[in-house]
């Protein structure tokens, strides 16, 4: 084992969950701040429209991006359970039909978004000032897709070995790379939000090669490439279920937004305040879940049951203690955390009214998360996309149309929509852990 990867299925449970756990978390909160610097150097240097461009593609982005990103879960499983079993004959093969599916998925992915980009824009009713420049910046986002994801489906393999660190490594190099193309396209070329997408790609082709060369040296897959069948069907029986949830999730928040649209424009902003927020607060909770996803896949590819699922639960109690903690400082410093974002008094007023009202309820998500990241570990990703989709999709959606005809024009209802998700997402999800628990318990592998 080389001295970057990290093997789960030995020493104390906890401290194994957090040296995985905190690169990746520290790698997520990057990409999240890596987009907000494009909006804000657009913001800052181009203008409002073209700001507004950026904004109109952020879930059309999102949902193609999610879907792939989803299903190269499946590969993550997959390697970690072979590298939990020491095979590196298997090792290398789900390696090796990873990037092949890869290299195929980026064609597919650069051919629909480029020649989709403008039915995109308009199924999501883009304001027609900001329609062009969105549409540049999607062509030539989609065109150069490629880098981001040989980038995320490198970082996953290496995640699957245990290894946070070098991905972490390379998304910072990336990061200050892409900071500083965008200065330099934008604010002294004069690109406008051409530049911005051109300093995107780049930068992030640049992680891709550095990541995948990590892959070739950890793995020696690169040496010969070959799909192999079974191998595939297992990456897309456990992934697709995933991206296909990731997808839809994202692309439903279109519709939450148009309830919360009616109430005007200071609900609007204090909106999009509390969901900024939001994202910050998800991103520990969510880092635990891959962890989880990588410990119960190395710990059952090890036979090691038991531990997998104690792992679960000690993952669980922690970021319920964690989460709590941010949840109380969030609700705690809401007024100032609101003004960061803008000084005027309606948005500070209805963002602190949001984040009072979801965040204490946000911690629920743990139980989403932690239990579902363990039954994809264990090859379990249908139901848990499933329910996903069935909570934070179809009852958000019901629940919304149904409670805003029986009670209109009131917020408390439809900022309401988002806890309700959560909360039916999560009682769900614990009934259906301990059935897969017991159905293991009764017949073994499933």
């Amino acid at each position: 084992m080389r001295h970057h990867e990290l093997d789960m299925t030995k020493g104390k449970i906890w401290p194994v969950l957090l040296m995985f756990t905190w690169p990746l978390l520290l790698e997520n909160t990057l990409q999240l701040l890596y987009y907000t610097t494009d909006s804000v150097i657009v913001g800052q240097y181009v203008g409002m429209s073209a700001l507004a461009a950026v904004s109109a593609t952020t879930h059309i982005c999102g949902m193609l991006v999610r879907f792939f990103n989803g299903t190269a879960t499946g590969a993550g499983v997959v390697i970690s359970r072979s590298f939990g079993a020491g095979d590196r004959e298997k090792l290398r093969g789900a390696v090796s039909t990873t990037i092949l599916l890869t290299a195929i998925g980026c064609v597919l992915l650069t051919v629909f978004g480029v020649s989709l980009s403008s039915w995109f824009l308009r199924i999501t009713s883009a304001p027609p000032e900001v329609f062009r420049d969105a549409d540049v910046y999607l062509k030539i986002y989609f065109g150069g897709i490629s880098g981001l994801l040989f980038y995320n489906v490198g970082g996953a393999i290496l995640r699957a070995m245990g290894d946070t660190k070098r991905p972490l490594i390379f998304l910072i190099i990336c990061s200050v790379l892409n900071i500083g193309l965008d200065l330099l396209f934008v604010r002294a070329f004069g690109w406008g939000i051409a530049g911005v997408a051109w300093a995107t790609i780049l930068a992030q082709a640049l992680s891709a090669v550095l990541v995948m060369r990590e892959v070739a040296r950890s793995t020696g897959a690169f040496m010969n490439l070959r799909m192999n069948r079974r191998l595939a069907g297992d990456i897309l029986r456990i992934g697709l279920p995933f991206g296909i949830q990731m997808a839809v999730v994202a692309f439903s928040n279109v519709f939450v937004q148009g309830y919360i649209n009616a109430f005007g424009t200071g609900y609007i902003a204090g909106w999009g305040v509390y969901m900024k927020l939001d994202q910050y607060m998800m991103l520990p909770i969510q880092s635990m879940g891959q962890a989880v996803t990588v410990f119960a896949g190395q710990n059952i590819g090890a036979e090691k049951h038991s531990r997998a699922k104690s792992g679960t639960w000690t993952a669980l109690i922690m970021m319920l203690t964690i989460s709590s903690g941010v949840a109380l400082m969030l609700c705690v410093k809401a007024p100032f955390l609101a003004s960061l974002f803008s000084p005027e008094g309606e948005v500070i007023k209805y963002g602190t009214f949001f984040i009072r009202m979801c965040t204490p309820i946000a911690v629920i998500t743990c139980f989403n998360q932690i239990l579902a990241g363990y039954l994809r570990g264990d090859g379990e990703s249908r139901m848990p996309m499933i329910i996903t989709l069935g909570t934070h999709v179809f009852f958000r959606q019901i629940y919304l149309f149904v409670m805003t005809r029986l009670i209109p024009n009131n917020i408390y209802i439809v900022g309401f929509g988002y806890p309700a998700g959560w909360i039916l997402c999560a009682v769900i999800t614990m009934i259906y852990y301990f059935v897969h628990q017991r159905r293991r318990s009764k017949y073994g592998s499933i």
